[in-house]
């Protein structure tokens, strides 16, 4: 009889748990998760976008040959599978390089 009056108790409790609907669950379902076009981009002010293309020129300016190297192989698709095998170093030396003796 004790356990079936604790067992009573834990199902109430679950129920309770559970059952229970809060004000901010309710919100989700007011709210739209789509915004329109104008209100789309208003989150970064000018200045902000401005600043961030500025520092995106200046990466790509000052880019370590790595990565130019790199790039160069991905454009270039037998040189992009050897460098999943080889890396991409060995990639560019095999294709891209000079080879000794050539002019």
């Amino acid at each position: 009889m004790r356990t079936l009056v604790l067992l009573t108790l834990l199902a109430a409790l679950v129920l309770l748990a559970l059952g229970y609907e809060s004000h901010e669950s309710m919100e989700s379902h007011e709210l739209s998760p789509f915004i329109n076009r104008r209100n789309a981009n208003t989150f970064i002010s000018p200045q902000q976008r401005w600043h961030a293309k500025a520092q995106e020129r200046i990466r790509e300016r000052n880019k370590p040959p790595y990565e130019i190297n790199r790039e160069a192989c991905d454009d270039y698709k037998l040189c992009e599978r050897y460098a999943m095998v080889y890396g991409y170093n060995a990639a560019y030396n095999r294709y891209f390089r000079k080879r000794r003796g050539a002019k």
